[in-house]
């Protein structure tokens, strides 16, 4: 699905915000809908398509705030699916940095949730509110990540305006 776009709009949005417009109309699709749904339009999509799909879907969670971050990296990672296809996504854009902030971020919960025996799927907010040192650290990742975004953005922006017919159908 490409969308749809004049070339002044592509020219002029930055670099955030034209990620966010080559995916929001599959985003808007597919909202609310079934894994089957979001499977199927997914499967439709082309690669560079897939590994922006599978960015924001990270970035657009996880940058809000820590605890956004914190229990959306974990459910990531409980559907292995969808962190394989972020991992993807990152190696695909040539993202070194976020892909070694994720997996430390990664290394940090599943040894927690092993010390503790409980689930990733137990993670929740209140974690934070009752762990001093993994808050301490869960802010430290987060810092990290919030620093990083603006190059993966800029990354997928290049790789985008480089290949524009991969995301956008031009508008007169």
């Amino acid at each position: 699905m490409l969308v749809k776009m004049n070339r002044q709009e592509f020219d002029l949005l930055d670099d955030d915000a034209l990620g966010w417009m080559c995916m929001e109309p599959i985003f808007l699709q597919i909202r609310g809908k079934d894994m089957a749904v979001k499977s199927q339009a997914f499967a439709q999509l082309g690669t560079g398509q897939q590994a922006l799909f599978m960015f924001r879907v990270l970035y657009d969670h996880a940058r809000n705030s820590v605890t956004e971050f914190y229990c959306w990296v974990a459910y990531l990672l409980e559907q292995s699916y969808f962190w394989s296809g972020v991992m993807k996504g990152l190696r695909f854009f040539d993202d070194a940095l976020m892909i070694q902030i994720l997996e430390e971020t990664k290394n940090v919960l599943e040894t927690r949730s092993q010390q503790i025996g409980l689930q990733l799927s137990n993670v929740n907010f209140k974690d934070l509110e009752d762990n001093r040192e993994l808050k301490s650290t869960i802010d430290r990742l987060f810092q990290k990540f919030q620093e990083a975004t603006p190059d993966s953005l800029k990354r997928i922006s290049v790789y985008i305006r480089s290949n524009p017919l991969e995301f956008v159908e031009m508008k007169d």
